[in-house]
C-alpha cells in the first residue's frame, strides 16, 4: 500500500532572522515493500566499541614527545556525525600552531574527515594508520545521522561546543548530497508504536532520569536543521500498529563514502603509512611535528586515557533488498537501509551496552530483534 500523509507544521526563524517554511512531507510516491526479516539472509554480525566521554569529544592541543599533538577523539556514538565540525575545529587549531605539514593518526571517521578537511584547505597531509577500512571500528557504524548519540552527560558536555560542531558537520554534509554512488541519503523513517508516542516520550524521559549516567541529549537546539516528524492516520500507512510517525533520516552508504574520502585524499596528494603505536612516547616516531590523534575507542589504550568508556554496540548486516528505502523503528528494534546492506540493531536505552568492552557478537541477540521485525511485516497490508 502506498504511504501518505497531509504535511503541517510552523514557518522557523533561523539565526539570521529569515523565515524558512516548514517542511511539509508529501505522500509517498511510491510503495512501502516489506523487509525480508529472516536469520537466513544476516551476512555477518559486527560489534563496536564507541568511546564515550562524559565531558564530550576531546578537541585539545597538548605537547608529547616534543610534538605539538591535537587531540580529536572521544565522540560516542556520534563519530560520523560530528566528523566534519571537528575536522574544521581542528584545522583551526593546526593554523593557529602554524603547521604546514600534518600527520594524522587513524584512518577512521575522524581521521579521513580531518584529513580531507585539512588537505583542502592547503596543508599538506598524511596519515599514519595500523588500520584502514573494513578493519576501522568506525566502518561498523549503524551509519545515521545521530549527532548527539552517547556524545557526553547532561552535566559535563558543553551544548555550546556541540552544537557548534553538528551545524558545522551538518553544513558540509548537505554539500556533498547528490555525489556519484550516493555516500550520503535522505531516508523517510517510520516510528512505529503500541501505545501513544507521548506515552513513549514520558517512559523514556523518566528512564533517563532514574539511570545512573544522564546522556545530553541537546537536539532541541537543532532542531530546526531537520523536518519535523508527521503523525500518519490508519489507512495511509501499510503498518500493523495503532501509531506511526514518519520524518526525515539521513544516512551514509559506508563502503561509498569512505571509499570517496580516501580518494579525496589520495587523488590531492595525501599519503598513508602504516604504523603500529603502543604509547604516546612513539609519536617521536612520526617526522611532522604536529600531529591530529584521530584514534577513537584505541586512544583509550594509546593515551591510557581512563576517561573513555565503552559502548557496545552490535549490527546484523543483512542482504540488501534495494526495494527498501525507509528506515525503521519498532520497541528496541532498529533498521536502516544502506546500498550495500541491511542494518538490524538493538537499542532499548542509552545504557545498552555501556562499560562493556566484549567485541563477541551475540547471536541470538541479533536473531531476536530480526524476529521482531518479522512479527511487523507479518501483518503488513500487502503492498498496492
Amino acid at each position: 500500500m502506498a504511504a501518505a500523509g497531509a504535511g503541517s507544521g510552523t514557518n522557523r526563524v533561523d539565526a539570521l532572522g529569515l523565515v524558512t517554511p516548514a517542511p511539509r512531507y508529501e505522500p509517498n510516491a511510491g510503495t512501502i515493500r516489506p523487509f525480508l526479516a529472516r536469520t537466513d539472509r544476516v551476512a555477518r554480525f559486527s560489534v563496536c566499541t564507541r568511546p564515550f566521554r562524559k565531558k564530550g569529544p576531546r578537541i585539545e592541543l597538548e605537547k608529547i614527545a616534543g610534538k605539538n599533538v591535537v587531540h580529536n577523539y572521544g565522540h560516542g556514538g556520534s563519530g560520523w556525525s560530528l566528523s566534519w565540525g571537528s575536522a574544521m575545529a581542528v584545522t583551526g587549531m593546526v593554523r593557529a600552531i602554524g603547521a604546514r605539514e600534518v600527520a594524522v593518526v587513524g584512518c577512521g571517521a575522524l581521521g579521513l574527515t580531518s584529513a580531507v578537511y585539512m588537505i583542502r584547505n592547503g596543508l599538506k597531509v598524511k596519515i599514519y594508520t595500523r588500520e584502514r577500512a573494513p578493519d576501522v571500528r568506525s566502518f561498523n557504524a549503524s551509519a545515521g545521522w545521530s549527532p548527539s548519540s552517547r556524545v557526553g552527560t547532561v552535566e559535563d558536555c558543553d551544548p555550546v561546543r556541540w552544537e557548534e560542531l553538528c551545524r558545522n558537520s551538518f553544513r558540509m554534509y548537505q554539500s556533498l548530497m547528490g555525489l556519484p554512488g550516493d555516500p550520503l541519503q535522505w531516508v523517510d523513517t517510520y516510528n512505529l508504536s503500541d501505545i501513544p508516542f507521548a506515552q513513549v516520550e514520558a517512559q523514556a524521559i523518566a528512564d533517563a532520569a532514574a539511570a545512573p549516567v544522564h546522556f545530553a541529549a541537546f537536539d532541541d537546539r537543532t532542531k530546526d536543521l531537520l523536518p519535523g516528524s508527521e503523525d500518519m492516520s490508519p489507512g495511509t500507512h501499510p503498518f500493523p500498529t495503532p501509531y506511526v510517525q514518519r520524518s526525515s533520516l539521513m544516512i551514509y552508504n559506508l563502503p561509498a563514502y569512505m571509499s570517496w574520502l580516501e580518494h579525496e585524499f589520495l587523488i590531492n596528494g595525501g599519503q598513508i603509512e602504516y604504523i603500529d603505536l603502543q604509547s604516546p612516547h612513539d609519536f617521536g616516531r612520526i617526522k611532522e611535528t604536529t600531529i591530529v590523534n584521530s584514534t577513537g575507542y584505541g586512544a583509550r589504550a594509546l593515551m591510557s586515557d581512563e576517561s573513555i568508556v565503552p559502548v557496545r554496540g552490535q549490527l546484523a548486516h543483512i542482504v540488501p533488498q534495494h526495494e527498501i528505502n525507509y528506515s525503521l523503528h519498532y520497541q528496541d528494534v532498529s533498521l536502516v537501509p544502506r546500498q550495500d546492506e541491511l542494518v538490524v540493531q538493538k537499542y532499548a536505552s542509552d545504557m545498552d551496552g555501556y562499560n562493556n568492552p566484549s567485541v563477541v557478537p551475540d547471536r541470538a541477540e541479533s536473531e531476536g530483534s530480526i524476529q521482531k521485525l518479522a512479527s511487523i511485516f507479518a501483518r503488513m497490508t500487502a503492498p498496492s
